[in-house]
């Protein structure tokens, strides 16, 4: 044996063997045979029911609290308030550094006032969840109502009666990004263009709501929790400060998760709640929350208003930006994002891909008697760019110039890398343009543009080529383009949130090879559907040479992994394969030292195929993984010297910084100029992913994502009255996007290498960054001989309807 440690480069990406083949999902055999293990599965003997006792008014002090009579209904066992011993004084705090930030302490259930219409002010613990519910209906509350602030501008203008006295101008979180000298660069624009946007609240609404269940060991000195949770050592972390435990006296457990979106990756206070009465019952304790509760109490997000001026030169180039947001962040600042999350994410990036030095945004997160918000997928970026990309298309319009061409001209190029944005955020992406012009062919827009002047020229009632999904409706088509970035695997140096008290850029992994030569990999990061269990596989098997059915992988338990940051901003393939390839690779390095010892041979005289690791020019002549293995924990005599016995490892990954991936979008539309009802016939979507780990996945992922930004353009909409009372709670109001509303979907491929480990750029988010802003612009075109412009979100008949009674701008 050589004098010096054998080691594999811990600097290469993993390639070959199943690292990029379309492998089919493993897990699909088992969910769709109905063996998946969602939290409504599980059942332990004797386990309790839980229902919440929610407020019916959005903004009160509570005078009084009667549950005697619930407390005699059948099947009841118990019935907590937050005047209760046991629940007194527990409230969740959003953590963060900023100065600006104002914790706002969040009763898990409400004691002396409510915030918000749906939050839990009492709970009822019986026998079945049937019998919970209907003594909940039995708990008697009075209430004391208060002005109710629901729209975000006007309660930090009036913030009379404010939704928490620490904040008594209603703002919980502000900040101002300033670069340059916007005012002056304003002054001396060729054109500046002043709007209005704002963006329509909606929210995940994943298949499978939220829920928990919780058991303590016999001495109650240790909770076990199963949760829908994407963040499990977040969410462990967060719950045992809460009940005034060590980290290591709870277990999450998250099974199969039926969607996430970033709705799962927070600490609720219904996760408290049942985990206090499991406490103090002495017995296991469930709660799966209902559709409607849901919708009203679990987190929102993209209610954006934007004031914005934009300089421009006379050849297009953009100049400056002065941005104002009025972000309505709701009842609460939740933990463990803050309130800051979106308000601060959308000051960030506001600017996307376009090169800009004079810019400054002030951001406002105003808290209102709404349901607290958080992140959702794409976290503020749908509204961000939804604003630039409407900019870019007004000016456009104004200075007599075609979309694409603003575009070109704007956007960060090869050439200008590395380009630091106006918030400090270096750019790594040199393709930005290349997707524009992919998209641009994909849609034929030269094609398009023809067929549209000559239907226009020709005084057509439709307004260009009609889609053939009008169905011979009195039509105008138009299309639109948006252009963006996602800033994907975020390392250390970029943290994922406003001054939190934690940074998200590391993950890992243990890799472990048994005697019978099965390998498993035991993951940090969690899978809420994204097809983690196959991915996952994929990387390790490419490392050790072996099948992807040989490689089994755990996720989801704290007690089996040491640690892991979990599932938020497209970071599982960027840093969990990371973690993952380099587990699997110091696996290997140990299994080629223990080959060459018994072969007689040097590591790296030695091939492996298929877990078969042989000599380079004796193919027939070696060992298998699995006989290395039984070595290594059975026959530690015959392990060359100062080799421990085993054969696995663990590693941390952590890329230091982020990728951004590129992407573009352009989509057909054909609007009903009598009802004003939009028609999307096309949606093109062009990304750069980097290197893909499995290409039907990643097109999976960018089909999921572009369905969930057109239900944000067009239907999905949480509407509150005055009062706060939500009017569209149930899907019979809130109209989430269906698969018989999705238009076609077209994709194109980039795949410039990401500096990162395994050369890949996130792809979770970014297909939902685009339709707001391309739908919405297509529309705009296709409305613009009538001088009818929209500016706000969703685009839905009425909306449109009336901007063609009126005729103009809405």
């Amino acid at each position: 044996m050589a004098d010096e440690p054998f080691r594999l480069d811990e600097t290469a990406p993993t390639e070959g063997g199943p690292f990029g083949e379309p492998v089919p999902r493993r897990e699909d055999g088992r969910l769709l045979r109905g063996r998946g293990r969602y939290i409504a599965n599980v059942r332990y003997d004797g386990q309790l029911a839980v229902a919440f006792v929610r407020s019916p008014v959005a903004h009160a002090r509570i005078v009084s609290i009667d549950v005697s009579a619930a407390r005699q209904a059948p099947g009841v066992v118990d019935v907590a308030a937050g005047a209760d011993p046991d629940f007194a004084g527990l409230a969740l705090v959003a953590e963060s550094a900023l100065p600006t930030h104002v914790n706002t302490p969040q009763p898990v259930l409400a004691t002396d006032k409510v915030r918000y219409q749906g939050e839990a002010v009492a709970a009822v613990v019986a026998a079945t969840a049937a019998a919970a519910a209907d003594a909940a209906e039995l708990v008697e509350v009075a209430y004391d109502e208060l002005r109710v602030h629901v729209d975000a501008v006007a309660a930090a203008a009036d913030p009379s009666e404010p939704v928490h006295d620490i904040a008594p101008d209603n703002l919980i979180v502000t900040r101002t990004f300033d670069a340059g000298d916007a005012d002056t660069a304003l002054a001396g624009s060729h054109l500046v263009v002043e709007r209005r946007y704002r963006t329509n609240r909606h929210g995940a609404t994943p298949m499978e709501g939220r829920g928990a269940v919780a058991i303590w060991n016999r001495e109650g000195t240790k909770l076990t929790l199963h949760a829908t949770s994407q963040v499990p050592y977040l969410h462990r972390n967060g719950l045992a400060k809460v009940l005034g435990l060590a980290d290591s006296a709870v277990r999450m457990v998250v099974g199969d998760v039926g969607g996430g979106f970033g709705v799962k990756g927070a600490l609720y206070p219904e996760d408290v709640v049942v985990s206090q009465l499991a406490r103090r019952l002495g017995r296991p304790v469930g709660w799966v929350e209902t559709r409607s509760e849901h919708m009203a109490t679990a987190l929102h997000a993209r209610d954006h208003h934007y004031t914005v001026r934009a300089g421009f030169e006379a050849d297009g180039t953009l100049v400056a930006i002065d941005a104002v947001l009025h972000a309505n962040v709701g009842a609460y600042s939740s933990p463990p994002w803050t309130a800051g999350i979106e308000p601060l994410m959308a000051g960030g990036l506001l600017t996307g891909p376009y090169k800009l030095f004079h810019y400054r945004c002030e951001v406002l997160g105003v808290a209102t008697n709404t349901t607290p918000t958080g992140p959702y997928r794409g976290v503020a970026r749908p509204a961000t760019v939804f604003v630039m990309e409407r900019l870019l298309d007004d000016a456009a319009a104004e200075l007599g110039m075609d979309p694409v061409d603003i575009r070109r001209r704007n956007l960060v190029a090869p050439e200008d890398l590395p380009y630091t944005a106006p918030t400090r955020l270096v750019h790594d992406s040199r393709t930005y343009v290349e997707c524009l012009e992919q998209a641009a062919d994909l849609v034929d827009y030269e094609g398009f543009r023809r067929a549209q002047q000559a239907a226009r020229s020709d005084g057509a009632a439709a307004s260009g080529p009609a889609p053939s999904t009008t169905r011979g409706k009195t039509a105008a088509t138009g299309i639109g383009f948006a252009c963006y970035n996602e800033l994907t695997g975020l390392g250390q140096k970029a943290s994922a949130g406003p001054r939190l008290p934690f940074r998200t850029g590391h993950e890992s992994a243990e890799v472990r090879i048994d005697p019978s030569g099965t390998v498993t990999a035991a993951m940090g990061v969690t899978s809420q559907g994204q097809g983690l269990e196959t991915t996952m596989a994929q990387v390790v098997a490419a490392e050790l040479g072996v099948g992807v059915e040989q490689v089994t992988v755990e996720m989801g338990d704290t007690d089996r992994i040491s640690f892991g940051m979990g599932a938020f901003a497209s970071r599982q393939g960027v840093i969990g394969s990371g973690a993952a390839t380099l587990a699997a690779r110091a696996v290997l390095t140990k299994a080629l030292v223990i080959a060459a010892h018994l072969l007689e041979a040097e590591p790296d005289w030695l091939s492996i195929d298929d877990g078969f690791i042989h000599t380079q020019d004796a193919p027939a002549v070696g060992v298998t993984l699995g006989e290395v293995a039984h070595v290594a924990y059975f026959e530690p005599h015959r392990l060359p010297p100062g080799v421990e016995p085993g054969l696995e490892a663990m590693r941390f990954y952590d890329p230091m910084t982020g990728t951004f991936a590129a992407g573009a979008q352009a989509a057909v539309v054909a609007v009903d100029l009598d009802t004003g009802e939009v028609d999307v016939a096309r949606i093109v979507c062009v990304e750069d992913t980097g290197r893909v780990i499995n290409p039907m996945i990643v097109e999976g992922q960018m089909h999921g994502a572009i369905a969930q930004g057109v239900g944000g353009a067009l239907y999905e909409h949480f509407v509150y009255d005055a009062d706060g009372q939500l009017h569209s709670g149930t899907f019979m109001d809130y109209l989430a996007i269906t698969a018989d509303r999705m238009p076609s979907i077209e994709l194109g491929h980039v795949a410039d290498p990401a500096h990162n480990l395994n050369q890949i750029r996130g792809v979770g988010e970014g297909g939902t960054l685009g339709p707001y802003a391309a739908i919405a612009n297509a529309v705009c075109d296709a409305l613009a001989p009538m001088g009818i412009t929209i500016d706000e979100l969703p685009l839905n008949p009425a909306r449109i309807h009336a901007a063609l009674v009126a005729g103009a701008r809405c």
